[in-house]
């Protein structure tokens, strides 16, 4: 990337040129660019654009971490984002659970508007998997269809919190619900696997 002082706008800029909107998961465990990641890192903004910048360079390693900080009320944003990641990973149901949980809030009806939201959201994951699965759709319409998702989403994440510094994330971390810290017991003691949330 060819920029002395990244900056938000830049990068996502970089990210969405050179790879475009993520609709079927990379197969690398380290993403596009494992040097961008740092950069991503660097640039202290608010976690949820964070998050959404590694999601682009396909680091979803890095995108969870952030993603399992916010994944409880308030922070919609945060669960949509998990939601969205879980779709970017191919992990159908748990998207389509965490997009559930979020339908009614700002953040997920600034990329699914109207009554019928939630409902093109789930249709959209199923072509997604359908694509991925059976090789059946339009890739070109269903990758524009996740730019728009992402672009809303981005959008309203900038016009929340900014795109400047964040210089200590933690205040924007909400302690995990019961049914969150039950799972994550389960994955630390009782082998339940790494995406049940």
């Amino acid at each position: 990337m060819a920029t002395s002082t990244p900056t938000f706008d830049t990068v996502y800029t970089h990210l969405t040129t050179r790879y475009g909107f993520p609709v079927l998961p990379h197969p690398s465990a380290h993403g596009h660019d494992k040097i961008l990641a740092g950069t991503i890192s660097d640039l202290s903004i608010h976690p949820t654009l964070e998050a959404i910048l590694h999601i682009l360079n396909a680091d979803l390693s890095s995108a969870h971490f952030l993603c399992r900080h916010m994944q409880n009320r308030p922070a919609y944003e945060g669960m949509y984002i998990h939601g969205l990641l879980h779709r970017v990973e191919g992990d159908y149901r748990n998207a389509e659970a965490w997009y559930g949980d979020v339908s009614a809030s700002d953040a997920f009806r600034s990329a699914w508007p109207g009554e019928s939201g939630l409902d093109d959201a789930k249709a959209f994951i199923g072509r997604v998997e359908k694509l991925r699965k059976q090789k059946v759709g339009d890739a070109k319409k269903i990758e524009e269809q996740s730019r728009k998702e992402i672009e809303a989403l981005v959008g309203w994440c900038k016009e929340k919190f900014g795109v400047g510094r964040v210089e200590d994330a933690t205040t924007v971390w909400v302690k995990p619900g019961e049914k969150e810290r039950e799972i994550a017991a389960k994955m630390l003691v009782g082998g339940e696997g790494w995406r049940q949330f």
